[in-house]
C-alpha cells in the first residue's frame, strides 16, 4: 500500500482544524459531576481459571449513568502489596474478551484493569456489557449513534466508563493509585486520549494508532470504516453535516490532548488508512505534557508496532516509572 497522507515533515508539523466548543470543559465537568452521583460500587469478584502465575478478578462498576460496566483485573499471583496499575481500553466492536488473553501486563508486575466496552463486544473478542441508551437513527456501528447532539453521543457514555473504570482500578487495595498508567489501540487509544484529558492525576498515557482524533479531516479524508460511517450517515442525511461537526467537537481527541497532564508515549503507522498518521499526529502535536514520545512504523497498516510496539511500550514505562522492578524489558536481545 503507497502513503497516502502527509510527508513525515508536514505531519510533525500538521495542526487540526477542529474547532473547540466554548463550554467544551463545563460540558465535561457536568458529564462526570452526573456520572459520579452514582455510587462506583466496584466490586471485584475472584475467579477460578487454569492460570497458576496470575490472579484474576471479574470486575463491575457503575459508569454513565450508573450503568453497570464490566471489566478484568489480572494481578501478579504473589502480589501482596499495592502495585502500580495499567488500565487498558478496547479498539473498535470489541469487549473485554477472556482473561487469560491478558497476561502480559501482569507478567511485568502490575496489575492490569481491562474495561468492557459497552454495547459492543461483538467483533474480535466478546463483550458482557450491554448499552442501555437508545439513539436516534444510526449506520451500523457505533460512530453516529446519537450524533444529532452531544448529550446522546454514544462516546458521552464510553469516555464517561473510561473515567469511572480508573476510579475503580484505583479503588482496589493492591493498586498504587499514583501509579496509573492508561492504555489502549485504535479505539482504546482514543479512548486513552479522552481520559487523558479528563484525568488530572496520571503517572503516563499510551495511545496506540489511536483513533477519535481530527474529526474534520478524518472523516473526508479515509474511506475506511469506522470513520466512513459519518459519511455514509450524512450522504443520507444530507442537512445535518453542521448538526454533526458540532456534536463531534465535544469528542475529538485533539482538545482532550492539549488538556493532558501525563507523559505519553504515542505510535501511528504512516500507510494506516483507518487511522491516517495526521489524525495521530494531530493530537500528538498539542498534547499538553513535555514529556511525549511518537514511535512511527513506516511501513505498516492500521496493525502499527504489534508486538515490537509492546515491546517500545515496555521499556517506555520503566522509564516513565524509575520504581518499576521489571527492568528486564529493556534487553535490547527481545527486539
Amino acid at each position: 500500500m503507497a502513503l497516502s497522507d502527509l510527508p513525515l515533515d508536514e505531519l510533525r508539523e500538521h495542526r487540526s482544524r477542529s474547532i473547540e466548543p466554548d463550554d467544551f470543559d463545563t460540558f465535561w465537568s457536568r458529564t462526570l459531576g452526573e456520572a459520579r452521583k452514582h455510587d462506583l460500587n466496584a466490586r471485584f469478584e475472584p475467579v477460578s481459571t487454569a492460570l497458576s502465575t496470575v490472579q484474576v478478578h471479574d470486575v463491575t462498576f457503575s459508569g454513565f449513568g450508573g450503568h453497570r460496566v464490566k471489566g478484568w483485573l489480572v494481578l501478579p499471583a504473589d502480589a501482596t502489596e499495592p502495585l502500580p496499575v495499567v488500565v487498558q481500553f478496547i479498539g473498535y466492536g470489541g469487549g473485554r474478551g477472556l482473561s487469560h488473553t491478558h497476561l502480559l501486563w501482569a507478567s511485568t508486575g502490575r496489575a492490569h484493569f481491562v474495561m468492557d466496552t459497552r454495547g459492543q463486544g461483538s467483533g474480535g473478542t466478546v463483550g458482557d456489557t450491554p448499552d442501555p441508551v437508545g439513539s436516534g437513527p444510526a449506520r451500523p456501528g457505533f460512530m453516529t449513534r446519537g450524533i444529532e447532539d452531544p448529550e446522546t453521543y454514544y462516546y458521552r457514555r464510553l469516555f464517561t466508563d473510561a473515567v469511572r473504570a480508573v476510579e475503580a482500578a484505583r479503588s482496589h487495595p493492591l493498586v498504587d493509585p499514583a501509579r496509573t498508567t492508561i492504555l489502549g489501540n485504535s479505539q482504546g487509544g482514543g479512548i486513552t486520549i479522552a481520559a487523558a484529558g479528563l484525568i488530572p492525576d496520571l503517572a503516563a498515557a499510551v495511545p496506540n494508532v489511536p483513533f477519535l482524533c481530527d474529526f474534520p479531516r478524518a472523516i473526508t479524508l479515509t474511506d475506511r470504516p469506522p470513520y466512513r460511517e459519518i459519511g455514509d450517515y450524512l450522504k443520507a442525511h444530507r442537512g445535518r453535516v453542521e448538526q454533526a461537526r458540532r456534536t463531534l467537537a465535544y469528542f475529538d481527541g485533539v482538545h482532550f490532548a492539549a488538556r493532558a497532564t501525563a507523559p505519553a508515549l504515542f505510535s501511528t503507522a504512516l500507510e494506516d488508512r483507518t487511522c491516517p498518521p495526521s489524525m495521530v499526529f494531530a493530537a500528538f502535536n498539542v498534547w499538553a505534557h513535555e514529556d511525549k514520545e511518537i514511535e512511527v512504523y513506516d511501513f505498516n497498516d492500521h496493525e502499527g508496532g504489534g508486538p515490537h510496539h509492546e515491546l517500545a511500550q515496555m521499556r517506555w514505562l520503566v522509564k516513565a516509572d524509575p520504581h518499576s522492578s521489571s527492568t528486564s524489558v529493556l534487553h535490547k536481545s527481545d527486539a
